[in-house]
């Protein structure tokens, strides 16, 4: 079953349960992927729909710090459950030491050195870890893997 045909299901269930903050939040992804299927007159594959996903898990994350740092908690609260819900449609995450031994492996097949290398290894890693990783991960392991 494809990752659209997931979440179409997933929309079905939780309005049969009555289950509102999470029917809220699936109707909010399949709204961001529509909009992106119109506005690149295409057909989303899973990639597609991950990175999607990534970057409204991104935003939950922003706007959580923003919430926490002003004193609201009620909406901090509020974007952790729909980020949780989110985070469901991604697949298995690596562990920080698989991110590191494939930005090592990405260094050394470019060859990179020192940090004047970093948006060549970032944009290569960017490509190879895309859905896999946490991007501010792959950031620090390159950081790291061209200090050293």
């Amino acid at each position: 079953m494809s990752l659209k045909a997931q979440i179409t299901e997933d929309m079905k269930t939780a309005m049969r349960a009555k289950d509102s903050e999470r029917l809220g939040t699936i109707r909010l992804l399949q709204a961001a992927m529509k909009q992106k299927e119109v506005d690149e007159r295409i057909e989303l594959d899973d990639a597609a729909i991950v990175a999607i996903v990534d970057k409204l898990i991104k935003q939950r994350k922003d706007s959580i710090a923003a919430f926490e740092s002003a004193g609201r908690q009620d909406l901090a609260d509020k974007e952790k459950a729909e980020m949780a819900v989110l985070t469901t449609y991604l697949p298995e995450r690596m562990s920080a030491e698989e991110v590191a031994a494939a930005v090592k492996a990405i260094v050394a097949g470019l060859g990179a050195s020192g940090p004047g290398d970093m948006g060549k290894v970032m944009g290569a890693a960017k490509t190879q870890l895309a859905g896999k990783a946490d991007m501010g991960q792959v950031s620090a392991a390159v950081k790291a893997a061209l200090a050293g």
